[in-house]
């Protein structure tokens, strides 16, 4: 009993045990998949040695100090801006979209304050309280944008028209009257020199830790301090409510020589195009080009998550918060344990972000465990 229980080996998990460890604490670390970091699970390549990201692309973005030098006590982090390019009609643009974007489509050279006032005209000034996405969508952009590169894209994504998505998914998204490419607008963006697997080895590899892999909790016949959970909310009650729905992904190999894209990202914005992107992963590391001859390219495909699949994107609609705030109150009745991540507070969460909470988790529950009490079920309740 005097061992804590740390449910996941990606970043939640890792971080949490390392702050308990160096206060002090035994923990246990399990994951059922036979490698650590989650889905930013990152390896070599066999046949061209391309640094690949099993689970599909992620780039290292905050504006948090503290996260910053948390990853950079782990490994080096190489400066890296993602260009996200997009293909739509038979022609290449550069998301987000930019003054560069709407020159090229509209066939014009407005200079900032003109691109300002003419998406201005296009914008659909008597949407004053976008109800959904399309009407952000039309709010934002106007029509002739929103068609090309929003309306199939998402559409894919989310496996439904975006009508009945709701707005608060748009506005995350930045629309620049500059020639500004950067996809991200935080001061600190990079990528692991030797990815980030490495990194989360080398946060777990601390004395007070025991990684277990090819575990799962139900495996399990111990008895611990405290758990903190970082799998599905909903797996934890054995599914008793039902299954909260989220979106999974397929990725469909391509191998050539050279380079296949010409860039790490090409998003397809029309929906009669299936995938909704291709990943280059070569070009994620690019200080390696030079030396690697061959590429590993894949297809991106969305669709509806299954039991057995990978949970990606918490669909998080009317029906999955009702049921949602139904296993929420299930377990606030429960003793031991606390939830965390993504999957534990089913909520879609950048990796910098993951890590802040984990750090702030760890922060409220050391003290309390130091003093026998039990941390909170939910440090950042999912609602």
């Amino acid at each position: 009993m005097d061992r804590i229980c740390l449910v996941g080996a990606g970043f939640s998990g890792a971080v949490i045990a390392r702050e308990l460890a160096e206060a002090g604490f035994r923990c246990l670390v399990i994951d059922e998949r036979r490698h650590p970091a989650g889905n930013c699970h990152t390896e070599r390549d066999p046949e061209t040695g391309v640094m690949v990201h099993r689970y599909g692309p992620h780039i290292f973005h905050t504006g948090d100090a503290r996260v910053w030098d948390y990853v950079n006590r782990f490994g080096e982090m190489v400066p890296y801006v993602n260009r996200v390019k997009t293909t739509v009609r038979g022609r290449v643009y550069s998301m987000p979209i930019n003054l560069h974007t709407i020159n090229q489509f509209f066939g014009m050279a407005m200079r900032p304050a003109e691109a300002r006032a003419f998406i201005a005209g296009k914008a659909r000034s008597d949407i004053t309280e976008p109800r959904n996405f399309e009407e952000q969508a039309l709010a934002f952009v106007g029509e002739e944008l929103y068609r090309a590169f929003f309306y199939g894209y998402t559409k894919k994504q989310w496996g439904m028209e975006p009508r009945e998505l709701p707005a608060s998914i748009l506005k995350r998204l930045p629309l620049r009257f500059t020639y500004d490419d950067n996809y991200f607008n935080h001061p600190w963006q990079a990528m692991p020199r030797e990815g980030y697997s490495a990194i989360v080895a080398r946060i777990l590899d601390h004395p007070g830790i025991e990684l277990r892999l090819g575990c799962s909790w139900e495996d399990l016949d111990e008895a611990f301090a405290h758990v903190f959970y970082s799998g599905p909310l909903d797996r934890w009650f054995g599914h008793a409510l039902g299954r909260l729905g989220y979106r999974t992904l397929d990725f469909e190999p391509i191998r050539d020589r050279g380079s296949y894209l010409g860039t790490a990202v090409m998003n397809f914005g029309d929906e009669e195009i299936p995938w909704t992107r291709i990943s280059e992963h070569k070009h994620f590391a690019p200080w390696e080009e030079a030396g690697i001859e061959g590429t590993i390219c894949f297809r991106e495909y969305s669709r509806a998550c299954g039991p057995d699949d990978i949970p990606y994107y918490p669909i998080r609609l009317a029906e999955e918060k009702a049921m949602l705030a139904r296993y929420v109150e299930r377990a606030r009745a429960e003793t031991g344990v606390t939830f965390v991540g993504r999957l534990g507070t089913y909520a879609y969460l950048d990796m910098d972000v993951t890590i802040g909470r984990a750090l702030e988790t760890a922060d409220v529950a050391i003290p309390l465990l130091r003093a026998g009490k039990a941390p909170p079920v939910f440090v950042h309740p999912p609602l």
